[in-house]
């Protein structure tokens, strides 16, 4: 007769193979679209290594929100800080790329880690109010250091080396876009393991019942912390990518309508996938682009009308319907990854 143990364990291995193989075709699907995208829209490569660098700042939000339950407006700052990062590191001699996604990464840690220790020492609506307070003082911060970040007028002109001493940035957007989509890939792979780690299953349950977790002796704050900081690390990188591939750095980067458009987009995919926001992003984007194309006077009613059918027809977002067609088996208890 086999223990309780054993049947848990023949239980679970179905799971965790579907589960692979479901991310598996999920990554597949980024990469083949992606590449589609390169031969598709060679006329707009800029704009999709935009959506890319958006993608990373509302996957950000997702590790934020989604999977920890703290709503935040300010995620921008966040953004911003690594876009700045990178461009001032160019400004003053350093210009390899992956050096610049690296210098935004900890840029956007760093702010992640002021930012995080702020917002959770309150709770509910003061966190939601203090989040927009630090992208406003971002903000300020970005346009008064004049000397440094150019102020209103931003950091323009920044001259970067060849991708590993090859591959130019091109006026196309070639370039950027590969290095765009590979830094994609692997950020999501790596944001995949997070999730689904004994880590990010303790912020799952943070998210539901903080109180019952802070009662089996689980440190709350330290947990959060952490997710803000790799969550500051994403978003930086986001920055840093839209600093390269623009090679301009503006306050835009920093905004409070980038927090809060970042937030519709996140939304509009799902909370609590990560899939669901890329996928807020890409329809948002596009949508916005085309619409506003047709009708420049009016296209904010029209995205704001796709937004109510959304919410209405599908609280959990876009990506309810790919998990309303794939089989139950192999999800994970408790939510989506």
């Amino acid at each position: 007769m086999q223990t309780l143990a054993q049947s848990e364990k023949l239980a679970a291995a179905p799971s965790l193979g579907s589960r692979f193989l479901r991310d598996a075709i999920g990554i597949a699907a980024i990469i083949v679209a992606g590449i589609a995208g390169y031969f598709l829209f060679p006329d707009n490569l800029a704009l999709l290594t935009r959506v890319i660098a958006v993608g990373l700042l509302v996957l950000s939000i997702d590790l934020i929100t989604g999977y920890c339950g703290v709503a935040t407006l300010g995620q921008a700052a966040l953004f911003g800080a690594g876009a700045y990062a990178a461009g001032i590191a160019c400004v003053n001699g350093v210009t390899e790329p992956l050096t610049l996604i690296l210098i935004g990464a900890i840029a956007g840690a760093a702010a992640g880690l002021l930012m995080g220790t702020i917002m959770l020492r309150a709770h509910g609506l003061a966190q939601l109010v203090l989040s927009i307070a630090i992208v406003q003082l971002f903000h300020e911060a970005a346009n008064k250091a004049s000397a440094y970040t150019g102020g209103s007028d931003g950091l323009a002109g920044l001259m970067l080396s060849p991708l590993f001493g090859m591959f130019e940035f091109d006026l196309w957007g070639q370039t950027a876009y590969l290095f765009g989509l590979a830094l994609l890939v692997v950020v999501f792979v790596v944001l995949k393991f997070v999730v689904a780690s004994p880590f990010g299953m303790l912020c799952r349950g943070i998210k539901e019942d903080p109180v019952r977790i802070g009662a089996m002796g689980a440190f709350v704050f330290p947990v959060l912390l952490k997710m803000f900081v790799i969550s500051g690390a994403v978003a930086g990188m986001g920055g840093a990518l839209a600093a390269i591939s623009t090679q301009v750095v503006g306050l835009d980067s920093v905004s409070f309508e980038l927090s809060a458009n970042a937030l519709v987009m996140l939304v509009l995919g799902g909370l609590g996938s990560l899939y669901g926001a890329l996928i807020g992003t890409v329809i948002f984007m596009g949508f916005e682009h085309v619409v506003s194309a047709i009708n420049p006077f009016h296209w904010m009613t029209m995205v704001g009308a796709l937004l109510i059918a959304v919410v209405l027809a599908l609280p959990g977002g876009l990506s309810s319907i790919a998990d309303a067609i794939l089989p139950s088996r192999g999800r994970t208890r408790g939510g989506k990854a």
